[in-house]
């Protein structure tokens, strides 16, 4: 019989719970973007929402304060910052003795913003108050649509198309069925997402197949959000288009990654899942 101990569970990790910013490992964005077409002009605007939910520290006193976070890494930033290393830098604050919240949003501010190459932005906000409201995301649903579907990866851009011959439209869509795999742990991450565009009518089923279709790809949520974006653009040629991702969270983090043809300012609400 097996047991917990002969299985992947449990194995140790090291939590430091003392400051240290070289935990912090980011990873140039130009890879991934190279594979579908992206370079310098960028094709979109867009930010990488983090929201943290375990961030703790000790008060000059010694008494443990925790707060909520919010990061906003702009996509024009050269790298993102691996997820795991994000919450391992974060939980090294567990036991440091720091004046106040704005002496660490400030050294919050500088290291990640050191390791993603460009300003990231930085808000703390008390547990205590009611930091995030907790929306539907708006748009028609695609989920509930009765069609089969066979192809869960790679990603399979053919699946859309948009009726050219419709006169254009402005909509948004949503699906809550968007499924995709950490390429370093392999495990699975579990997101919602909204699509915005104006353009010619594009095929729900079409849509929907072609979400379905990252279920067993490994890539960044970053990459996910920003590989939807291009191959929507490129298939569907909408005159604007929009792509937020709400991802559920992971060792107290969620990231939201949002890209848009149109400068824009995402809002910050929660889905019920989150």
């Amino acid at each position: 019989m097996s047991t917990p101990e002969h299985s992947p569970l449990g194995k140790s990790t090291i939590y430091a719970d003392r400051y240290d910013p070289s935990l912090l490992f980011p990873i140039p964005r130009a890879g991934k973007r190279g594979e579908i077409g992206v370079a310098e002009p960028l094709p979109f605007h867009g930010v990488d929402i983090w929201n943290a939910y375990e961030l703790s520290w000790l008060d000059l006193r010694g008494k443990p304060v925790v707060a909520l976070a919010e990061f906003r890494v702009p996509a024009a930033s050269p790298n993102i910052i691996e997820s795991k290393s994000f919450k391992l830098y974060l939980n090294g604050f567990a036991q440091e003795r720091i004046a106040d919240a704005t002496t660490l949003a400030a050294t919050l501010t500088r290291d990640l913003s050191a390791a993603a190459g460009a300003v990231v932005d930085v808000k703390l906000r008390d547990a205590n108050a009611a930091a995030y409201a907790v929306t539907d995301l708006d748009g028609h649903p695609l989920d509930g649509q009765d069609i089969a579907i066979d192809h869960y990866g790679p990603p399979q851009a053919d699946f859309l198309h948009a009726d050219v011959s419709a006169n254009p439209i402005e909509e948004t869509v949503v699906s809550h069925l968007l499924r995709s795999n950490c390429p370093v742990t392999g495990q699975p991450d579990w997101g919602s997402v909204q699509i915005a565009y104006r353009g010619a009518p594009i095929d729900y089923a079409g849509l929907l197949r072609y979400l379905v279709s990252f279920r067993d790809h490994n890539e960044f949520h970053e990459q996910c959000v920003e590989r939807i974006f291009v191959d929507v653009m490129q298939r569907c040629a909408p005159q604007e288009l929009s792509v937020h991702a709400r991802y559920t969270r992971r060792g107290g983090l969620d990231i939201n990654p949002f890209r848009s043809s149109m400068p824009a300012t995402p809002a910050n609400s929660r889905t019920v899942r989150q």
